[in-house]
């Protein structure tokens, strides 16, 4: 397959995964929303941490496309530059926890080296990064209304959501036959 071939599948991966979960989400935990966007539990936020950590580049442009998607129209359709922000900022929190980890630990394409104890910080580091990212940005734009409240929800959505992803893929893979790996000699 040829380089560009598969950066489209994994952009429409990346696509696909994040409109299921956020579909998942809306149907179970639309309750438990704080603020339109920021929920105590948010399913897409694991997507895209894995889709940074698996598809690195490829997974970040197709965070950038759906994110700006679902932020023109579905969540935020009267405020173009709230929707606008809120597209790059989801994409480029996961990119650049990807591009620390990346650094840190020397990722590989395989993720062979990405340890449950690494892949719990990076869970952490972007539970952090996404709300900062996103507060920062509300306070220079002046929406400082339950700015605090909103960062610690949003922290705990984020983390709980990609937890409960991250859980649920390694639980898929257990159930996936083991690949051997060919002996280098």
């Amino acid at each position: 397959m040829s380089q560009l071939r598969l950066n489209i599948a994994m952009i429409m991966a990346t696509i696909f995964l994040f409109i299921l979960t956020l579909f998942i989400n809306e149907m179970i935990f639309t309750r438990f929303e704080f603020a339109r966007g920021i929920n105590w539990i948010y399913l897409p936020a694991g997507v895209r941490l894995l889709s940074t950590l698996l598809f690195g580049g490829a997974g970040a442009v197709g965070l950038l496309i759906v994110s700006w998607a679902v932020c023109f129209f579905y969540f935020f359709p009267d405020d173009y530059l709230r929707s606008f922000m809120g597209g790059i900022l989801a994409a480029a929190a996961p990119y650049l926890v990807y591009r620390v980890a990346e650094y840190l630990y020397g990722l590989k394409a395989t993720l062979i080296n990405l340890t449950p104890k690494r892949l719990l910080v990076c869970v952490l580091a972007y539970a952090f990064a996404s709300p900062f990212l996103h507060h920062i940005w509300f306070f220079v734009h002046g929406d400082t209304q339950d700015f605090l409240s909103g960062f610690f929800v949003m922290f705990a959505g984020d983390l709980f959501g990609s937890l409960i992803i991250v859980y649920a893929m390694k639980g898929v893979l257990n159930f996936l036959p083991s690949l051997k790996l060919p002996q280098q000699s």
